[in-house]
Order: C-alpha cells, then sequence, then structure tokens
C-alpha cells in the first residue's frame, strides 16, 4: 500500500471507520491510491504529502465548494474529488456523499 505520514493516516483511518459503518467494503491498493469497493468502486483515495484526494461516485454533479474537481465520465456518472486535510472534514456530509456511492456500486 502506498506510505502516508502520520497525519494523512489519520485522515484515511477516519475515511474507513465512517464508510464501514455504512456497510462492507473492500480495499483495492495500488502504488499510488486505493480502491475502496462495494461491487464496483465507488470511491478513490490518493494520498499527498499533507492530504488526501478523495474521488467518489455520483449519479449527478453536487454543488459543494468542498468539491475542487468534477468530471462527467457518462450521462448518469460523475466522479467528484474532494481534498480531505483534517479527520474533523469526514463530516456528515461526505458521510451522505459515500452512502449513495456506495448504493450505486452494490
Amino acid at each position: 500500500m502506498t506510505r502516508m505520514t502520520p497525519e494523512v493516516r489519520a485522515i484515511y483511518e477516519r475515511l474507513l471507520s465512517v464508510a464501514r459503518a455504512i456497510g462492507p467494503f473492500t480495499e483495492d491498493p495500488n502504488q499510488s491510491s486505493i480502491h475502496l469497493r462495494c461491487g464496483t468502486v465507488f470511491a478513490g483515495v490518493t494520498p499527498r504529502k499533507d492530504a488526501l484526494i478523495l474521488t467518489i461516485k455520483s449519479d449527478a454533479d453536487i454543488r459543494s465548494k468542498r468539491i475542487f474537481k468534477r468530471q462527467q465520465a457518462s450521462a448518469r456518472r460523475w466522479h467528484l474529488e474532494i481534498r480531505l486535510d483534517d479527520p474533523k472534514q469526514v463530516d456528515r456530509e461526505l458521510k451522505s456523499w459515500l452512502k449513495d456511492a456506495m448504493k450505486l456500486s452494490s
């Protein structure tokens, strides 16, 4: 698995904890990122030196200042990127986005 600083690891562990509260999934690490799957990939995590870049799957564009990059992958699929540099950013709003992404992937 890709290496993380202790600060970034804390964000990742919080993200996993919140996702596990929603439902079962698997981690699929590779050299530069980690895919989270429940059926298909519902989120991708790319560690950076001081943050995580979380890419979530969505069936619609989500208008939020937290989303810094959005890509329409198909007619009904969006990939939305969120920068997480503090475990507190893994909050109720993010949990709802993860829950919707997991529904799309199961």
